[in-house]
Protein backbone atom coordinates (compact mmCIF):
# COMPACT_ATOMS: atom_id res chain seq x y z
CA UNK A 1 0.00 0.00 0.00
CA UNK A 2 1.64 3.28 -0.56
CA UNK A 3 1.85 5.71 1.63
CA UNK A 4 -0.62 7.74 0.47
CA UNK A 5 -3.45 5.08 0.87
CA UNK A 6 -2.19 4.56 3.96
CA UNK A 7 -2.76 8.50 5.05
CA UNK A 8 -6.19 8.33 3.92
CA UNK A 9 -7.43 5.63 5.87
CA UNK A 10 -5.78 7.06 8.71
CA UNK A 11 -7.72 10.37 7.98
CA UNK A 12 -10.82 8.14 7.73
CA UNK A 13 -10.09 6.73 11.02
CA UNK A 14 -10.20 10.09 12.70
CA UNK A 15 -13.66 11.14 11.03
CA UNK A 16 -14.91 7.63 12.76
CA UNK A 17 -12.78 8.41 16.11
CA UNK A 18 -10.85 5.54 15.76
CA UNK A 19 -7.67 7.02 16.93
CA UNK A 20 -5.13 4.45 17.85
CA UNK A 21 -5.81 2.83 14.42
CA UNK A 22 -5.49 6.14 12.40
CA UNK A 23 -2.35 6.35 14.60
CA UNK A 24 -1.28 3.43 13.64
CA UNK A 25 -1.98 3.47 10.25
CA UNK A 26 -0.53 7.15 9.56
CA UNK A 27 2.71 5.96 11.18
CA UNK A 28 2.88 3.48 8.32
CA UNK A 29 2.86 5.83 6.02
CA UNK A 30 5.62 7.88 7.67
CA UNK A 31 7.46 5.44 7.67
CA UNK A 32 7.22 4.92 3.66
CA UNK A 33 7.54 8.31 3.25
CA UNK A 34 9.18 10.40 6.40
CA UNK A 35 9.02 14.16 4.31
CA UNK A 36 5.66 15.22 4.27
CA UNK A 37 4.09 17.52 6.49
CA UNK A 38 0.59 16.23 5.97
CA UNK A 39 1.08 12.87 7.31
CA UNK A 40 2.46 14.26 10.42
CA UNK A 41 -0.21 16.76 10.80
CA UNK A 42 -2.74 14.63 10.33
CA UNK A 43 -0.90 12.37 12.79
CA UNK A 44 -1.14 15.09 15.10
CA UNK A 45 -4.83 15.67 14.98
CA UNK A 46 -5.36 12.09 15.74
CA UNK A 47 -2.63 12.51 18.98
CA UNK A 48 -4.23 15.78 20.04
CA UNK A 49 -8.07 13.87 19.72
CA UNK A 50 -6.62 10.62 21.69
CA UNK A 51 -5.13 13.55 24.73
CA UNK A 52 -1.64 12.40 23.66
CA UNK A 53 -0.64 16.09 23.54
CA UNK A 54 3.05 15.75 23.69
CA UNK A 55 3.18 13.70 20.76
CA UNK A 56 0.89 16.04 18.86
CA UNK A 57 3.24 18.73 19.72
CA UNK A 58 5.58 16.79 18.41
CA UNK A 59 4.46 16.16 15.39
CA UNK A 60 2.84 19.47 14.96
CA UNK A 61 6.54 20.54 14.68
CA UNK A 62 7.77 18.23 12.65
CA UNK A 63 5.06 19.19 10.07
CA UNK A 64 5.85 22.71 10.40
CA UNK A 65 9.61 21.54 10.12
CA UNK A 66 8.95 20.49 6.52
CA UNK A 67 6.59 23.20 5.82
CA UNK A 68 6.42 26.21 8.07
CA UNK A 69 3.02 28.03 6.38
CA UNK A 70 0.87 25.46 7.74
CA UNK A 71 -1.06 27.63 9.51
CA UNK A 72 -3.56 24.87 11.33
CA UNK A 73 -0.51 23.49 12.63
CA UNK A 74 0.83 26.66 14.54
CA UNK A 75 -3.06 27.40 15.63
CA UNK A 76 -3.16 23.65 16.71
CA UNK A 77 -0.35 23.58 18.82
CA UNK A 78 -0.93 27.09 20.28
CA UNK A 79 -3.95 25.31 21.40
CA UNK A 80 -2.66 22.69 23.04
CA UNK A 81 -0.69 24.46 25.22
CA UNK A 82 -3.53 27.00 26.01
CA UNK A 83 -6.21 24.57 26.80
CA UNK A 84 -4.38 22.15 28.95
CA UNK A 85 -3.21 24.65 31.25
CA UNK A 86 0.59 22.84 31.86
CA UNK A 87 2.64 24.69 34.64
CA UNK A 88 5.14 25.07 31.74
CA UNK A 89 3.50 26.13 29.54
CA UNK A 90 5.19 29.06 27.15
CA UNK A 91 2.70 31.80 26.75
CA UNK A 92 5.35 33.82 24.45
CA UNK A 93 5.51 30.60 22.19
CA UNK A 94 1.85 30.52 22.11
CA UNK A 95 1.91 33.83 21.05
CA UNK A 96 4.68 33.34 19.17
CA UNK A 97 2.74 30.65 17.50
CA UNK A 98 -0.87 32.67 17.09
CA UNK A 99 0.85 35.08 15.37
CA UNK A 100 2.78 33.14 12.83
CA UNK A 101 -0.94 31.47 11.85
CA UNK A 102 -2.42 35.10 11.75
CA UNK A 103 0.41 36.35 9.16
CA UNK A 104 -0.60 33.23 7.40
CA UNK A 105 -4.17 33.83 7.67
CA UNK A 106 -4.92 36.88 9.49
CA UNK A 107 -8.87 36.36 9.24
CA UNK A 108 -8.32 33.29 11.27
CA UNK A 109 -11.21 33.66 13.62
CA UNK A 110 -10.15 31.24 16.18
CA UNK A 111 -6.99 32.46 16.21
CA UNK A 112 -7.85 35.90 16.79
CA UNK A 113 -9.62 34.99 19.81
CA UNK A 114 -6.87 32.35 21.09
CA UNK A 115 -4.56 35.33 20.61
CA UNK A 116 -6.63 37.53 22.48
CA UNK A 117 -7.09 35.02 25.72
CA UNK A 118 -3.03 34.79 25.69
CA UNK A 119 -3.00 38.41 25.97
CA UNK A 120 -5.41 38.37 28.49
CA UNK A 121 -3.55 35.58 30.54
CA UNK A 122 -0.47 37.43 30.73
CA UNK A 123 -2.17 40.94 31.85
CA UNK A 124 -1.98 42.54 28.52
CA UNK A 125 -5.37 43.58 27.90
CA UNK A 126 -5.27 46.52 25.61
CA UNK A 127 -3.33 44.14 23.75
CA UNK A 128 -5.86 41.91 23.86
CA UNK A 129 -8.77 43.88 23.33
CA UNK A 130 -7.56 44.44 20.07
CA UNK A 131 -7.33 41.22 18.45
CA UNK A 132 -10.84 40.95 19.89
CA UNK A 133 -11.63 43.89 17.68
CA UNK A 134 -10.35 42.47 14.91
CA UNK A 135 -12.13 39.39 15.48
CA UNK A 136 -15.10 41.29 16.08
CA UNK A 137 -14.92 43.32 12.73
CA UNK A 138 -15.30 39.90 10.92
CA UNK A 139 -17.76 38.39 13.01
CA UNK A 140 -19.88 41.34 14.90
CA UNK A 141 -21.76 38.50 16.61
CA UNK A 142 -19.31 36.46 17.75
CA UNK A 143 -20.74 35.76 21.32
CA UNK A 144 -17.29 34.73 23.13
CA UNK A 145 -15.13 37.49 21.76
CA UNK A 146 -18.48 40.07 23.07
CA UNK A 147 -18.17 38.34 26.46
CA UNK A 148 -14.38 38.39 27.00
CA UNK A 149 -14.60 42.40 25.87
CA UNK A 150 -17.29 43.14 27.98
CA UNK A 151 -15.01 41.66 30.66
CA UNK A 152 -11.91 43.09 29.66
CA UNK A 153 -13.66 46.81 29.26
CA UNK A 154 -15.67 45.97 33.01
CA UNK A 155 -12.52 44.73 35.05
CA UNK A 156 -9.71 45.81 33.55
CA UNK A 157 -9.91 48.56 31.50
CA UNK A 158 -11.00 51.13 33.46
Amino acid sequence: MEHKDLLDKGIEKIHLAELDEAINLISKSIEIKNDWEISYFYRAVAYHQNENYDEAILDYTKALKINPKMCDAYYNRAKIMLENKKENCDINKVIEDLNCALSLDENFVDALFAAAAAYKKIGDYHKSLEYLEKLLKLQPDAIHARALKKLLLQKYIV
